[in-house]
Formats: structure tokens, sequence, C-alpha cells
């Protein structure tokens, strides 16, 4: 038997006593570590789920619309034709006492999009003009969505944009940067009935990105819900005023 101090065993015992409750400690912060570990997950997953169930829809749930070789042009006047850079994201456009559109067909999954959003600068344009009056309806930029009826959309095939805007069934709602007219005026065209054009910018410089609703405007326009979204177009005009424009649309978005 080994003999050990007076107090010795107390001490012992003492410091054994001692180093439980050191590790009970340890263990009791550690359990409170995990505790506010896991507490504080939990909350920043709650936190989550409510940002994700009230945040607005995201444009990134669309479609955007690339501008690429899906695009064609219509030439309205012989000889007399724009210049268009298609860059993926960016659609570039000279304009210099010319006019023709550029049009492109949309998926069938698009038929029922209900918003649209992008973004457009121009750095050099023509004087505001009357939109109203046949042949003297210069603009920068325009952007035509093109519906038509359901019996239509099923048969439409390969067309142009002459043929399809002159089709008594289209409707086009035009978002048009010139004119001489009121931010958010609503014109009828003076070539078809079936096409209204609704102002967003004057004619001026600058650069806007761009939110529609395109349910809204298409019954303010036509007094009914939309057809079929089957096409998109993008036109400059500058050969009644002879000036020049310069001008972009980037990152189309539809939904």
């Amino acid at each position: 038997m080994k003999l050990r101090a007076p107090g010795t065993i107390q001490r012992i015992m003492t410091a054994h006593n001692g180093d439980n409750r050191d590790q009970s400690r340890t263990s009791g912060i550690a359990k409170g570590v995990q505790m506010f570990i896991r507490s504080l997950a939990a909350t920043l997953f709650i936190a989550f789920v409510a940002l994700a169930a009230n945040a607005p829809p995201l444009y990134a749930q669309g479609k955007t619309i690339p501008f690429d070789g899906s695009w064609k042009e219509q030439g309205l006047l012989r000889l007399f034709s724009n210049e268009y850079g298609l860059q993926g994201r960016r659609l570039d456009v000279i304009s210099d006492g010319t006019v023709s559109v550029l049009w492109r067909p949309v998926s069938a999954a698009l038929g029922t999009a209900k918003a649209a959003m992008w973004e457009w600068s121009v750095t050099q344009g023509v004087k505001g003009t009357d939109l109203t009056r046949r042949g003297g309806d210069d603009r920068n930029l325009a952007l035509y969505f093109i519906f038509v009826d359901p019996q239509t959309a099923s048969t439409l095939g390969r067309t142009t944009a002459r043929k399809l805007l002159r089709d008594p069934n289209t409707r086009a709602l035009v978002y048009v940067w010139g004119g001489n007219h009121a931010k958010g005026a609503l014109l009828n065209s003076p070539y078809s009935t079936g096409l209204k054009s609704k102002i967003l910018q004057t004619a001026q410089t600058g650069n806007f990105t761009e939110n529609v609703n395109l349910d809204r405007d298409f019954v303010r326009a036509f007094g009914d819900m939309p057809k079929v979204l089957v096409g998109l177009a993008v036109t400059a005009d500058s050969d009644d005023t002879d000036g020049k424009i310069l001008a972009a649309i980037q990152d189309l978005q539809i939904r």
C-alpha cells in the first residue's frame, strides 16, 4: 500500500471533482454552442424562406431574347435599309436617312407572355415628329410585340414581317422612343388599325430601362385581352427628316 501525506487524498479528490466540473463546464459550453448554431441556422432558414416567398418575380425566370441570327431584316423602302449589329445581348442600330424592320418569331412557350423589360440607349437621334401622320413619322427606336388569334398562330408557318403586319388578325403593341407626343400617350397608327403605339421616351438622347405590362397595355389599346404573341420587331426611322440615329437595345427579357 502506497502511503500518501495527510490531505493528499482530499486534494486529489478535490482536483478530481474540479476536473469533472471543468469537463462538465466544457461539455456544457459545447452543447450551448451547438444549440446556438442550430438555432441560428433555423432562424436563417426561416428568414430565407420568408424572403423567397415575398420576393417579386425575377426576370431571370423569364426568357432572355438574344440578338442573333434568328432576326431577319425586312426592308420597307427599296435600297434604304438600316444597319443592325447583332451582338448577342445587344442590338446596335444605325439609321442614316433610312428605315427598315428587324424581326423574328418567338417560340410557342412565349405565346402567353405578360410582361417584358429591356434597356435601350440613343446617342444621336431625330427630332420629334407627329407619329399619327403618314409619311412624316420618324422615330429613334420602336419595339413591336406582335399578336395574332390562336387559329392564325397555329397556321402561321414561315412569313414576312410585312405580310404579318398586314394581316387583319394581327395586333401589335409598339413601344416608341421618339415623336413629339407626351410620355405615356397611346397613338393610332396611320398605317393599320391593328397597330397601337405607346410613347415611352420622347425625342431625346439618353439611356433608359423599360418595364412594360403587355396585358394591361393590350387591353388599353384594343379593348380585349391579348391574343398569342408570335413575333418581335425593331425599327429605327430617319428617312423623312433625313436625320441620323445611333442607338442600341440590350437585355430584352420576356415573361
